[in-house]
């Protein structure tokens, strides 16, 4: 029997926004005059690797939830000191609240359009629902339902957080398609027999960032960007 695919699941931050120039132009905008001289891209680039580094140490609890802001709010206080930057309590949560602003790539709007043409839409993400909602609503990204790891208790990639966006959407994971530019986001969903689809985003760390765009056969769809997988997909 021919499996239908009838759902896409999407990685948010990398995948569909670009939070390294954001976060970077929310930084300089708040550090104003007084720090020119900081490198912000490198002060992102410390900031994403402290919230990585909190996930990997994160226990999976649904009782006892850390969100994700809270992760941000408190690796940026650390940051700060080492930095030497001096910001006001009102300064340090407008850019904690950067991680909410983020924009999306240039083509993912369109791209996501053509795409909820044929299949259901949804996020499936490490941040915070409110985090993906205010997100969304910004950019206008029109997806059918929002799914978030905070609804599982646990982060990707363990496999708890993709079986629960399955079971919300009442399909089997053959029917569904992971779609992330992290490697191991695919990887994890592909093992539990989801449908994979790597998007190569060669800017997500900005010019010069060290990231993985390599095309690899093992994955079901390999493609430049949302317009390219729309077009892989037939929409």
């Amino acid at each position: 029997m021919r499996i239908v695919l009838r759902a896409l699941l999407f990685d948010v931050q990398g995948t569909a926004t670009d939070f390294h120039s954001t976060v970077c132009a929310e930084a300089r905008r708040i550090g104003g005059t007084r720090y020119r001289h900081i490198d912000w891209p490198g002060f992102v680039d410390h900031w994403r690797a402290e919230y990585f580094a909190a996930l990997r140490k994160a226990e999976p609890d649904r009782d006892s939830w850390v969100t994700v802001h809270s992760v941000y709010a408190n690796a940026l206080d650390g940051l700060l000191g080492d930095y030497g930057i001096d910001l006001s309590p009102d300064e340090r949560a407008d850019l904690t609240l950067a991680w909410q602003r983020l924009e999306p790539w240039p083509d993912v709007v369109a791209g996501l359009n053509r795409l909820a043409s044929k299949f259901t839409i949804a996020t499936l993400s490490n941040a915070d629902v409110a985090a993906v909602v205010n997100i969304s609503k910004r950019a206008a990204l029109p997806w059918d339902a929002v799914f978030t790891a905070e609804m599982a208790g646990a982060f990707k990639p363990d496999p708890t957080v993709y079986r629960m966006a399955a079971r919300y959407l009442g399909l089997e994971p053959s029917e569904i398609m992971m779609v992330a530019s992290h490697k191991y986001d695919i990887q994890a969903a592909g093992a539990l027999g989801f449908r994979t689809a790597f998007v190569a985003r060669p800017l997500e760390f900005g010019a010069g960032g060290d990231v993985d765009v390599s095309f690899d056969d093992d994955f079901d769809v390999n493609a430049t960007d949302f317009l390219d997988l729309a077009d892989q997909l037939g929409c």
